[in-house]
């Protein structure tokens, strides 16, 4: 083991406080901290579940406190006015499910009657949630001689927890909305504010009014206010490092990028520190951030999931979140299940993006949880990682005919009248591709589309497998494998040093069945 001191994992801290008089490992997010502050104004931060907005907000609270103590060794301890002590006024939405806008109500009106009590501010008439808003703001202000500091904890919350119940979450968004609505003529009383979340709802929706709200989610400066980078695990955690495979750690955990490609990655805070305490790999960020509507939304509107590893979106459908119009890549990007991976801009200043998983824990643990929304029921998945690695990893194509033919025969008849991707063409090349993902190998995705063959490429217990997939209702004249050989897709994988195999896959949607499935090993030279 390293000689480096260890200290305690952060996990599932919260409080600033508390992270640094307990001695925890912590990564200076203070540079970044005094850029927001200096510029000044009224911030919005999308970012995924477990990323720390909890932890950032609660370091901006102790910051305008004035809480000196806490920040010796960090950036912004010389470069603060200590004797400027700002009251703060924090609410979050984090707890609980609120199913109803009277709940949302009295909600508020707690936390307005704390954060009262907590600053000294009576409030001595009968008046609404706007109206209590707007006199905690404003008194605050006259109580303690500075600016308040308004911190909104998972905003969003009430809303997303009833999408897939569209009448209940539009009274929980307006609820919110007569809360939000009062920051803007509450700016003569405000030094700071900042609102966090996991999804960007439109201003129109949500934030009325509130014309001078800055979304800094995709602003480069600000791509690594949460998150770990490669420098914070190999300096920060270095301790934490031996016994574990670097590049597996990247590979499993990084990739978030808020930005475009060239800004630095990130790595989910919450999956590093269980990496760190349990010593071995796992989806500890999917399992408990996953919102179950999630899964329910990609199946109501079949998913082509070949699709999510190059998804290409413009800016405006990324922003496109409410409650009657949520696009997919929208959600599956605020939400963190896709990421930023190029910015193309054919046209100047009109940006587009191209979208794709950030890491094998999310590609490996999506494509699992859609396996039922394929057709997959709990045995067909068993036996996805029982007998599937054995058959890559002996290159049986005897079996792996005999599994997928199996597996295709099993899906019932129900599932292709009521599913709306059996729809579409490529549903057999979801399977295919959904299956190898879920199993964690590496899997590249050549063409990815609705309307016609998908190409794929697997590799896996050294053996690299190049697929061609046809639908012979759709393309009768040829086969896979003879259009597979004549792309020479092969020829770019030679000099990797392992058999590559050609495989062409031919379906029949009349049979719902593989009809063909010819292998040819590629010969170089």
């Amino acid at each position: 083991m390293s000689t480096l001191a260890r200290k305690k994992l952060p996990i599932g801290i919260q409080s600033f406080e508390k992270l640094r008089k307990e001695g925890c490992y912590y990564v200076d997010k203070t540079p970044l901290l005094h850029r927001l502050v200096e510029e000044g104004g009224y911030y919005f931060l999308s970012r995924p579940r477990r990323f720390g907005k909890s932890l950032l907000l609660d370091t901006l609270a102790c910051l305008f406190e004035g809480r000196e103590a806490l920040f010796h060794g960090l950036y912004i301890h010389d470069k603060w006015e200590w004797q400027r002590r700002h009251p703060v006024i924090r609410l979050s939405f984090g707890d609980g499910v609120l199913q109803s806008r009277e709940a949302l109500d009295v909600r508020i009106r707690d936390q307005l009657f704390r954060e009262r009590e907590r600053l000294g501010v009576s409030l001595n008439r009968e008046t609404d949630i706007a109206g209590e808003f707007s006199a905690l703001i404003r008194d605050a202000h006259a109580r303690h001689g500075e600016r308040a500091v308004v911190l909104i904890d998972e905003y969003d919350k009430p809303i997303l927890d009833n999408l897939l119940e569209p009448e209940r979450a539009r009274a929980l968004r307006e609820g919110l909305k007569n809360l939000y609505s009062v920051l803007k003529d509450a700016d003569p009383h405000l030094a700071f504010v900042l609102l966090t979340g996991v999804s960007k709802f439109s201003k129109v929706s949500l934030f009325s009014g509130l014309n001078n709200l800055n979304d800094i989610t995709l602003d480069a400066p600000y791509a690594t206010l949460c998150g770990y980078t490669d420098a914070d695990i190999d300096q920060v955690f270095a301790a934490e490092l031996p016994g574990l495979d670097r590049e597996a750690i990247r590979h499993w955990y990084n990739g978030y990028r808020w930005g475009g490609e060239n800004v630095t990655s990130v790595y989910n805070p919450f999956d590093v520190l269980l990496l760190f305490q349990k010593r071995q790999f796992g989806p500890y960020w999917f399992e408990s951030a996953t919102p179950t509507f999630l899964v329910e939304l990609l199946r109501q509107r079949g998913v082509f999931t070949p699709a999510l590893t190059a998804w290409h979106s413009r800016p405006a459908l990324l922003g496109r979140f409410d409650v009657d119009d949520i696009a997919t890549e929208a959600l599956l990007f605020q939400a963190g299940y896709l990421t930023l991976h190029e910015v193309r801009e054919e046209i100047p200043n009109r940006p587009f993006y191209r979208l794709g998983f950030p890491n094998q824990e999310v590609e490996m643990s999506l494509n699992e949880a859609l396996l039922p929304v394929l057709g997959l029921n709990d045995d067909a998945q068993d036996d996805l990682i029982l007998r599937l690695p054995g058959l890559l990893r002996e290159a049986d194509f005897a079996g792996l005919e005999s599994y997928f033919k199996a597996l295709y025969a099993g899906l019932p008849h129900d599932w292709y009248r009521n599913n709306p991707i059996a729809r579409y063409e490529g549903h057999y090349a979801s399977v295919f591709y959904s299956h190898f993902a879920a199993l964690g190998v590496r899997v590249t995705v050549e063409d990815a589309s609705h309307h016609g063959r998908v190409d794929m490429t697997v590799e896996a217990f050294g053996h690299l497998y190049l697929f061609e997939f046809k639908v012979v209702e759709q393309l009768p004249e040829g086969s896979a494998l003879g259009q597979l050989k004549a792309r020479g897709y092969a020829d770019k994988y030679l000099g990797r040093g392992m058999p590559v195999h050609l495989v062409g896959v031919e379906f029949s949607r009349e049979q719902r069945q593989i009809v063909a499935f010819e292998v040819e090993q590629a010969q170089f030279g």
